[in-house]
């Protein structure tokens, strides 16, 4: 029996520093019956629920191993759909928390998201083109809609038809029809890019964002065609003319009604409205923001009149034709107005708007340097001004983390990025201290916690004390970039590594505090030694070469036994100490090696690299031990704590991963068929499914390891079945009781039917038509065998109707060519029929047995049922605040 080595298992341990990630868009989200104080951020492969009013995170929805790139609110805002960059769409209950529904049906990352008006339908478009709508409510993909050459930048469904309208890359807009699923018409009158649009004014208006400094109003017109008689509208067509459309069935007509002059130039990259569509919001690729409110209709004939009555008086003063060239009905001018811009502190990278009492809008804006803004503006007063009300930036950095360290006991540790240094709680990952600073490159501790050492970019190094968060010291230490500090192993002082090819070693030392009036000391370092080096490669005790680039990280061994290099050629080097010679090169990630750190007392070694994936390695037997869940994107450093349980990592996704060792052992042989066994999962989901002989169906799933799972359960199940019904009549003439499979047994299924529908029940929903196509003929033959006597029963009716629907559109020519399957096809044709007539009726019985129930509590009660509740629950606060008013009032006049 081989022998094996067995290591402690390192699992996540939380994230922190993200506060928005520069992916992904922010929206309100109503939490504890609450608007326009709960923002949703997506934070890398987590989405982030923060509380504007305490500036706190309320509460996390947690992901996987994918970055959530699209974030869209049910019309209630209490669910949430969220869209990741695998193209998996994941719908979350805000007020459980819990993940109610996954949608697997694109190749690509999702870049649009959006609900209809009841929030029963959600439509996802993404990078691979294609648009799929989804039913929320049965968990089922309805269609998916092929038509775009590029990228779907946004979804929008109308609120009286059903209709989805789409914009793309491709420089078109289409409209859909979701009842026959066809694309009946595309705008083109754009010449680049359609980066975003708004649906305002109950669908009176279309206005789309492209790459120059306008935005195109287009003015939708629903046509009724039963009042067209045919003949005679195509007489009138004058088939010279190009902008005629050419289908005179369309049911909406699109005409140009005008454009709005944005006051930056550059693309659009978002269009956004408040929920009332009274308020649109655009931003660009830089920090302004610009808003326009849309007036009522009464305001808008008012000014329409106004100005009417102003062009009449200007022709009569000039002589001209008062009435010549007016409009007759209010223009795109009448009834939109400017409301004020502002900025942000960086570029904007995702905006929502809502509006409260009073005519309050808030503003939410996720920026690109990892923060979350907060603006009002009151928009029925006139030049009024945007308040900035919150700024949630506390809780990380705004530009990348470039290096962290551990303190002693293993409590805190601090990072430093191109801004500032931050002080982190290591049990809650909360920021304890922020001390603004230049470009900082390193940091280390000073023995004692009470001080910190930073490398800036341009030299200096720096003495923080941590308590007071003030600078103490700043040193000129070298004339470029200072690369490296590291502590002597007598802790009695630094070396220092820089980028003018020079190493200082400085020791620690008390002097006297020229700013205190008492006699107080306080640290600083004293420059003893500079070590000058022709190359950055060479090492005082011996000559190591072999890296083809420059080395970007190393590190001893706690014994000085070993020497572990890291470079941008992608390999790790492992060197001896006694004789410098090289062990082993390994190539270690598909990018450069940007950090390497030991564990101390042992001989293992994390490593971090741009491919953003950190690794430990075993040093004595030259193998990789785990590769960890890393960053998205460039990871620059990693470090290890004193007492070798905790892994700190940062990267340019702004996330500060931490990492724990666990009692749970790992061993080499199962973590690397662990990983071939991933290698081959991802392959599956690349094919496209079929039945052989058949035509391809355009699905709106897609095949997955969990739709291949689900079909070798079904294939079990029916062998199973099968053999048990064979036993069964086999030990029927003898009378003898036969035990039930143990499968049966796990399910509790006493007969077979229960156990294949029992079996069905637990394939999820979206993804049963792609695990149905993944059955070979005969399987399906056994299926529909056993269904008429499952559609007997009175449950279940809707998922067996699925069933059989799609079983026999997969295998319509076998089966209809077949004699046998054609009589039972005919038999849950009927059955089907009849169960699911008998369950509209009691769904509509229900329904209407409650209506009448509601109706006869609201004449005994008096009120509205469902409404005045809420009405005279917001009217006792309302009276409550103001009594808490007054009560303050009088006291502050006392």
């Amino acid at each position: 029996m081989v022998l094996t080595k067995q290591y402690l298992r390192y699992v996540p341990a939380g994230n922190a520093n993200i506060i928005t990630s520069s992916r992904c868009n922010v929206i309100f989200v109503t939490l504890e019956d609450q608007e326009g104080r709960f923002v949703a951020s997506g934070a890398c492969e987590h989405v982030f629920i923060w509380d504007l009013r305490l500036g706190e995170k309320a509460q996390v929805l947690s992901g996987e191993k994918v970055d959530v790139t699209r974030l869209a609110a049910s019309p209630n805002r209490r669910h949430i759909a969220v869209g990741y960059a695998d193209g998996t769409v994941k719908i979350f209950d805000l007020r459980s928390g819990e993940n109610i529904s996954i949608f697997v049906g694109h190749k690509s990352a999702i870049t649009t998201l959006a609900y209809d008006a009841l929030g029963h339908k959600l439509a996802s478009g993404s990078k691979d083109t294609d648009i799929i709508v989804w039913d929320v409510v049965g968990e089922i993909g309805i269609c998916r809609l092929t038509g775009h050459k590029d990228v779907v930048t946004k979804l929008a469904f109308t609120k009286e038809h059903n209709i989805l309208i789409s914009s793309s890359k491709d420089s078109y807009v289409k409209f859909w029809d979701l009842d026959t699923e066809h694309n009946f018409k595309t705008l083109i009158g754009h010449r680049s890019e359609v980066w975003s649009f708004a649906l305002v004014k109950d669908d009176k208006y279309l206005i789309t964002g492209c790459n120059d400094t306008e935005l195109h109003v287009w003015k939708i017109t629903f046509v009724d065609n039963k009042n067209i008689e045919f003949n005679t509208a195509v007489d009138d067509v004058d088939v010279n003319d190009k902008s005629v459309d050419t289908d005179m069935k369309y049911p909406i007509r699109c005409e140009k009604a005008g454009s709005i002059i944005r006051a930056k130039s550059g693309r659009v990259v978002s269009l956004e409205v408040d929920p009332t569509c009274r308020v649109i919001g655009c931003h660009g690729v830089g920090n302004t923001i610009e808003l326009f409110y849309l007036l009522p209709n009464d305001e808008a004939r008012d000014k329409f009149t106004k100005r009417l009555k102003k062009e009449r008086a200007k022709s009569q003063k000039e002589g001209k034709d008062a009435e010549k060239d007016l409009p007759t009905a209010p223009t795109m001018m009448d009834e939109i107005r400017r409301l004020s811009a502002f900025r942000i502190s960086d570029k904007v990278k995702g905006i929502d708007l809502i509006i409260g009492k009073g005519n309050e809008l808030r503003i939410c804006v996720g920026a690109n340097n990892n923060s979350i803004e907060l603006h009002s503006l009151y928009v029925d007063m006139k030049d009024a001004k945007v308040n900035s009300l919150r700024l949630l930036t506390m809780h990380g950095h705004r530009k990348d983390v470039r290096a962290l360290c551990f303190s002693s006991d293993n409590l805190v540790f601090a990072t430093v990025s191109g801004d500032s240094i931050k002080l982190w709680n290591r049990p809650t990952l909360a920021c304890l201290r922020t001390v603004q600073c230049g470009y900082a490159l390193t940091v280390t501790f000073v023995p004692g916690d009470k001080h910190l050492i930073v490398g800036l970019k341009d030299g200096k190094m720096l003495i923080v004390d941590i308590a007071s968060g003030d600078i103490l010291e700043e040193i000129p230490a070298h004339s470029k970039e200072l690369w490296s500090v590291t502590l002597f192993p007598d802790l009695k002082g630094v070396a220092s590594g820089g980028g003018d090819h020079t190493v200082k070693f400085w020791n620690f030392e008390l002097i006297p505090d020229s700013n205190s009036q008492i006699k107080a000391k306080v640290l600083s370092v004293v420059h003893t030694r500079t070590l000058s080096l022709e190359e950055s490669v060479l090492c005082f005790f011996g000559s190591l070469y072999g890296h083809k680039l420059p080395v970007l990280c190393m590190d001893i061994s706690s014994d000085s036994a070993l020497l572990a290099t890291g470079s941008a050629d992608r390999n790790i080097k492992i060197w001896g100490l006694d004789f410098g010679d090289c062990h082993k090169s390994i190539f270690a990630h598909d990018d450069s090696v940007t950090g390497l750190s030991f564990v101390p007392g042992t001989h293992h070694f994390f490593t971090s690299g741009k491919d953003g994936k950190i690794k430990q390695w075993d040093a004595d037997i030259f193998q990789k031990i785990v590769t960890l869940q890393g960053h998205f994107g460039e990871s620059w450093n990693c470090c290890v704590s004193s007492n070798g349980v905790y892994v700190a990592s940062c990267g340019s996704d702004r996330v500060i991963r931490l990492y724990e060792k666990t009692n749970e052992p790992l061993v080499l042989q199962d973590e690397e068929e662990e990983e071939r066994a991933q290698q081959e999962n991802e392959l599956v989901t690349g094919e496209s499914t079929m039945v052989l002989g058949q035509k391809q169906q355009t699905l709106p799933s897609r095949k997955t390891v969990s739709s291949e799972k689900a079909a070798e359960l079904i294939l079990e199940c029916l062998e199973i079945s099968k053999q048990y019904e064979e036993e069964s009549r086999k030990v029927a003439s003898s009378g003898a009781v036969l035990s039930l499979p143990p499968l049966m047994q796990g399910y509790d299924c006493t007969n077979t039917e229960d156990f294949l529908l029992e079996t069905f029940k637990r394939v999820r929903a979206s993804e049963l038509e792609e695990t149905l196509l993944l059955l070979p003929f005969s399987a399906a033959c056994d299926i529909l065998q056993k269904l008429p006597l499952l559609l007997k029963r009175d449950y279940h009716t809707e998922l067996l109707a699925r069933l059989a629907l799609c079983l026999i559109q997969a295998h319509h020519g076998p089966t209809v060519a077949s004699g046998n399957l054609l009589s039972i096809v005919e038999d849950v044709k009927t059955l089907a029929i009849e169960k699911i007539s008998a369950l509209r009726d009691i769904v509509g019985l229900n329904l209407h047995g409650m209506m009448y129930m509601q109706r006869v509590l609201e004449e005994r009660e008096g009120v509205k049922l469902f409404r005045d509740a809420t009405k005279n629950s917001k009217q006792r606060n309302r009276v409550r605040r103001n009594k808490e008013k007054a009560i303050k009032r009088a006291v502050m006049n006392l």
